[in-house]
């Protein structure tokens, strides 16, 4: 997104009008891009018992901001109600970018996205819908490891590390959260993210 807004910048293809979206996005997209490599270091840390620090984190919140940072990619509908995780909320962040940037990368041209958010049996719903290429049954258990592409043509085309749904997997589990995947190849895929709903929501039951 980043390489994406300065080329057009610099071959001259932005309208003067249209200057501060770019400009914004730029910005928006860099300090994304620190934060991720922060939360990268901190999640390599883990392992050697290094608590970060958390807060309340409203995923509807969370599944509002990443539509509208993928407008203009895709039309990522948001529904649902305010379920509150007690998290790091980069971490909960990188957990619906990464799902709905995926959604978006593997859809068919006019697939939708849809982002649904619940809070219900003590849980904080997370779900990531889309119309897109589908995951054949025996690649599903394979998609969250590192570097691992369903689809090796496409990903070269559209960019990304292969490193997504590895973050995905591993913050979810930082979080004591479980990760559920459902696809069918040519009808789309849909990923749940069901995370322990925090004691103080007024939706906790």
């Amino acid at each position: 997104s980043i390489m994406g807004s300065a080329e057009l910048i610099e071959n001259g293809l932005v309208k003067p009008e249209d200057m501060p979206h770019f400009i914004k996005n730029i910005r928006t997209e860099s300090a994304r891009l620190v934060a991720l490599i922060e939360d990268i270091i901190r999640l390599s840390r883990l392992d050697e018992g290094v608590e970060i620090p958390k807060t309340e984190v409203d995923l509807l919140n969370v599944a509002t901001e990443t539509a509208e940072l993928l407008r203009g990619n895709a039309e990522a509908k948001v529904h649902g109600k305010s379920a509150v995780v007690f998290g790091v909320d980069r971490l909960i962040y990188e957990i619906a970018y990464n799902l709905c940037e995926n959604a978006v990368k593997y859809n068919i041209p006019g697939g939708a996205v849809d982002i649904g958010v619940d809070a219900r049996k003590g849980k904080a719903l997370l779900t990531v819908r889309d119309t897109g290429i589908g995951i054949p049954k025996e690649q599903q258990s394979r998609v969250f490891e590192r570097f691992y592409r369903v689809d090796k043509s496409r990903s070269k085309d559209s960019g990304g590390t292969g490193l997504g749904l590895s973050i995905v997997k591993h913050a979810a589990a930082y979080h004591n959260a479980e990760l559920t995947l459902e696809s069918v190849p040519g009808k789309g895929t849909c990923v749940t993210v069901a995370f322990p709903l925090y004691e103080g929501s007024e939706n906790a039951e």
